[in-house]
């Protein structure tokens, strides 16, 4: 995926330059995170238990769509165990001297932090297992007959691993992980609470009601919800004193393009390619693509993940299908109607469900 596409929108969960001064943002400890109750419950009591027997914590896999806390969580662990946190990417460490590097210097029982695990170069991914397993590191000096093997004494470490791709990572790593977490999306009520709390620590007087417009248009992402939180913040700046009520937030978000559910322009032309273009479908992503001028990966990772939590979206093994919900959305229902009534399409078809006499050729979704 070109990075730079996602980038140049609003609502997306990946991390930009509105995003400057989040860290502000960020709780530090459990007990200041909102939502992730399951992972927060569990890593409660395992942190609590490493702790008691002065340990490392167990190895941690954080996976989930991105903007939802997962770098966030992986600060809240070192915190919790007191312990220094040493950070970095799978991209980041290209060669596997740069991993031992970072493994012989680290603290006993510190935090080792790695995001997009999941693009761990697999050369280096390889001297991870013995460190992840019997805090081994296995270095071979020399080459040829003369090449022999040292294997060195780590201080013992937790590996917190994050990534938006699990089934990318390989068994042999994952295996090793002794906690795995995965990060759901957040409910509007959860939202509201972090809006209302980013907006105490930013000092922005916001009621009630504009905290709720924001949460609802936030696409279930907390940095989502903080970065309309700062532009909504703007204009009621420029144009409305300061304070943020339902009225200002729907002002705002609107100029931004930004609907009450909270689509964007690139949602909506990819609703209305397959709606008008391919009668609701259904229609191949590679096509959607070409004609929208986007790359597949940003098509597939970050705009049709949120309209199937909508309901927006069909993937079935024949192509994309927009639901009636999609085109009552959007006020072309009568679309809808007419094509129904001159049998240009089925309500099975337009649902992406199949009639008997389909179902061997049509397949299930994927």
């Amino acid at each position: 995926m070109r990075k730079n596409d996602d980038e140049e929108r609003f609502v997306s969960p990946e991390e930009n330059s509105d995003d400057n001064g989040e860290l502000s943002l960020r709780p530090k400890r459990l007990r200041e995170m909102i939502g992730q109750p399951k992972a927060k419950q569990n890593l409660g009591i395992a942190i609590e238990a490493a702790k008691g027997r002065n340990e490392a914590l167990d190895h941690v896999l954080l996976y989930g769509p991105p903007g939802l806390g997962k770098t966030t969580l992986s600060n809240i662990i070192a915190n919790e165990m007191d312990v220094p946190v040493r950070i970095t990417s799978g991209p980041a460490i290209e060669k596997p001297g740069d991993l031992a590097a970072i493994l012989t210097s680290l603290e006993k029982n510190s935090v080792f932090f790695i995001d997009e695990i999941h693009r761990l170069n697999r050369t280096v991914e390889e001297i991870l297992y013995p460190a992840m397993e019997d805090y081994k590191l296995d270095i071979i000096i020399g080459r040829g007959p003369s090449a022999r093997t040292l294997r060195l004494d780590l201080p013992k470490f937790t590996l917190v691993g994050a990534t938006t791709r699990a089934g990318m990572l390989s068994a042999p790593l994952r295996d090793r992980f002794g906690i795995l977490h995965g990060f759901e999306l957040y409910s509007v009520e959860e939202l509201d609470t972090i809006i209302r709390r980013s907006a105490e620590i930013l000092a922005i007087p916001i009621a009630a009601e504009g905290s709720l417009e924001i949460a609802m248009r936030s696409r279930g992402t907390p940095r989502i919800a903080n970065r309309m939180l700062k532009r909504v913040r703007d204009y009621a700046q420029v144009r409305a004193g300061g304070n943020i009520t339902r009225e200002v937030a729907d002002a705002a978000l609107k100029m931004h393009e930004i609907d009450a559910l909270g689509l964007d322009d690139l949602d909506r032309r990819f609703l209305r390619a397959i709606i008008e273009k391919f009668e609701g479908g259904p229609v191949g992503l590679e096509t959607l693509a070409a004609m929208l001028g986007q790359e597949r990966d940003t098509l597939e990772d970050v705009v049709e993940p949120y309209l199937m939590q909508l309901g927006f979206l069909n993937r079935t093994n024949r192509g994309r299908l927009a639901t009636r919900s999609a085109y009552e959305h959007l006020g072309v229902g009568f679309l809808f109607r007419e094509r129904m009534e001159n049998g240009h399409l089925s309500q099975n078809t337009l649902f992406g469900l199949t009639p008997p006499e389909d179902r061997q050729s049509y397949g299930s979704d994927v």
